[in-house]
């Protein structure tokens, strides 16, 4: 029986909640996020002269939970470091509960068009013992560097269920880890394990139209052909959320994702 990446994605779904437990011990299962359909290869390029745009913001409606302090004290070389305490990032805010550290991409609606990945790396660095960014998404195939800033050896675990999981060292002062990912895959857990207080999340997508939002909570999705897609926003602690948008030529359509506070359980 041929099992399509889609069914894969199914099946990761029972399978996720045995691999992602949480760095330092259990808690709350990571949301599992659809998956993106997969570019076509030899598809058609988008047209610039009828692109569109969709733009938005994600927004917490409630009290956000309060960010737990990170107690560093059993590591003196990461405490050096750093300026000010640590805490945990599952929920960031901004001014107006604009909710950061969001992936917005497109699900579906791109059928027939290809796009080769990204060429530029992106970055993930460990600085004070934490990553920087705490939430990153790239292109399958794109290249991702990993830096270690720190004076202090962090282990990398990535702990994807689609693509290869993969768990290397990273002493100080060596030349960055490169990786790449071949299959989309939403909510791929990254954790230390030397410094169980350390995650960080990446997303990997076949299409360019994805961004994590900052603390305005802001995003713009450029050069899109028209058509109809379903959108989605994916929170590590909120789990995803769906609209349908459809963009003319050369339109620009806003849209608002609010997820509500009390769906944490805190």
């Amino acid at each position: 029986m041929k099992i399509t990446r889609a069914g894969m994605y199914s099946l990761a779904v029972g399978a996720i909640a045995l691999t992602i437990a949480g760095c330092g011990g259990p808690k709350k299962e990571t949301s599992v996020a659809p998956a993106p359909e997969a570019s076509t290869p030899g598809g058609k390029p988008v047209d610039a002269a009828t692109a569109g745009s969709i733009t938005g913001t994600v927004v917490l409606e409630g009290t956000p939970p309060r960010m737990k302090k990170i107690n560093m004290s059993a590591e003196p070389s990461c405490m050096k470091e750093r300026t000010g305490p640590a805490f945990s990032e599952e929920v960031v805010t901004g001014d107006g509960g604009a909710l950061a550290n969001v992936v917005i991409y497109v699900k579906s609606g791109l059928a027939g068009y290809s796009f080769p990945p990204a060429t530029t790396p992106v970055e993930i660095d460990q600085k004070g013992c934490q990553y920087i960014p705490h939430v990153i998404a790239l292109q399958a195939g794109q290249p991702l560097k990993i830096v270690n800033s720190d004076p202090t050896t962090h282990n990398i675990h990535a702990m994807p269920v689609i693509n290869q999981a993969w768990n290397e060292s990273e002493p100080p002062g060596v030349a960055p880890i490169d990786k790449t990912f071949t299959h989309d895959e939403i909510g791929i857990p990254v954790k230390c394990s030397v410094h169980p207080w350390m995650k960080a999340y990446l997303s990997v997508l076949s299409n360019p139209y994805f961004q994590v939002t900052g603390k305005d909570g802001a995003f713009d999705l450029k050069n899109m052909p028209p058509g109809t897609y379903t959108l989605v926003a994916w929170q590590e602690l909120y789990g995803t959320q769906e609209q349908t948008v459809t963009i003319a030529p050369k339109e620009t359509k806003n849209v608002k994702f609010t997820f509500k506070a009390a769906a944490s359980g805190n």
